[in-house]
């Protein structure tokens, strides 16, 4: 084979296995740990601290979803939203809980901890391992879905806006009144995109405002589990 000719086969199977390298980790899955917790819950800081401890995990895509339920108590949550409560609220049934509780783990949507104590959610996620459901990529301006068994025939499609990394957060009144609490991928703001089927499905992504990253769960409604997840 000429030398030039060796060149050019070379490059390509390299191009060829680069895009393969790509492709496998744009569709590696995830363990989604979503934290439900509140500035004025004096429980939660140790559950957010062990959250800090996960986030970075490979294969580990970590939410702090705030909720408001404990802002009568004298200080309004900052980053809380009802729409974090509603979640948080339709998986107690299925997880066999009365009602919503801070702080509260909940891993790929069917297995929930405390989570303020050491080493309690990476037990759960070891436990719980990844998502197993269809191919999910947020690529090219599109949330892209691939064709695969949607349980109950239908999943919802969420979009997920948050905050990489760990912020602080000084709490002047309430249960935590003086202290400086972290948290760590906070939610700003969780939009349902629409529905999958089973067959393959796409939508439009907008750009994330205000430097916000992304994330697209593929879900089971009702608070069910979550089949693919995906983050940029």
């Amino acid at each position: 084979m000429p030398r030039s000719s060796k060149f050019i086969a070379l490059s390509s199977l390299g191009a060829l296995a680069l895009a393969a390298s790509l492709g496998a980790a744009a569709a590696q899955p995830l363990s989604v740990v979503e934290l439900f917790t509140s500035q004025g819950c004096s429980s939660c800081p140790p559950a957010n601290a062990n959250l800090i401890k996960v986030k970075d995990q490979p294969g580990v895509l970590a939410l702090s979803f705030n909720v408001t339920y404990w802002d009568y108590l004298g200080w309004k949550d900052t980053f809380g939203k009802q729409e974090f409560t509603q979640r948080q609220v339709s998986y107690e049934p299925p997880l066999g809980h009365d009602g919503p509780f801070t702080p509260q783990v909940v891993v790929n949507g069917h297995a929930d901890v405390v989570g303020a104590a050491p080493g309690e959610i990476e037990h759960l996620i070891s436990a719980t391992g990844k998502t197993g459901g269809p191919s999910l990529s947020l690529e090219g301006g599109k949330v892209t879905i691939g064709a695969g068994a949607a349980p109950g025939g239908k999943a919802d499609v969420w979009l997920v806006r948050y905050a990489k990394g760990v912020v602080q957060v000084p709490v002047a009144r309430g249960e935590n009144t003086g202290r400086t609490l972290p948290h760590a991928n906070v939610v700003h703001a969780l939009e349902k995109l629409g529905s999958w089927t089973g067959g393959a499905t796409a939508y439009a992504l907008p750009a994330a405002p205000g430097g916000l990253s992304t994330a697209v769960l593929v879900q089971s409604p009702g608070g069910g589990p979550i089949l693919a997840a995906a983050t940029n």
